[in-house]
């Protein structure tokens, strides 16, 4: 059985940095694209950005210019490095993986990692 395993988040005041981790646990299995997503209190589950095997990046318009995703595919751990952090960056965010066996493709979550912007 895989695991998403994601750490790092806290509280942090307006303008501070935080970095997410989420590693994946377990053999077996390749990973194609990893995500990081946020849900607000209220709000539906929003992509944050999105990195695939090779590299290729892409992110949500809200974040852009603060906020990079990377990935190191020999630990199967994506990261998320926030800068610049605002109050409505305040979620529960979670990591999300494609994951493969064989041909089969499994799509996977964290449980989730609280991320709080106040003063």
């Amino acid at each position: 059985q895989v695991q998403l395993v994601e750490s790092g988040g806290g509280l942090v005041q307006p303008g501070g940095s935080l970095r997410l981790s989420c590693a994946a646990s377990g053999t077996g299995f390749s990973i194609n694209a990893m995500a990081w997503y946020r849900q607000a209190p209220g709000k539906q589950r929003e992509l944050v950005a999105a990195i695939q095997r090779g590299g290729n990046t892409n992110y949500a318009d809200f974040v852009k210019d603060r906020f990079t995703i990377s990935r190191d595919n020999a630990k199967n751990t994506v990261y998320l490095q926030m800068n610049s952090l605002k109050p409505e960056d305040t979620a529960v965010y979670y990591c999300s993986m494609e994951r493969l066996v064989g041909i089969v493709q499994y799509n996977d979550w964290g449980q989730g990692t609280q991320v709080t912007v106040s003063s």
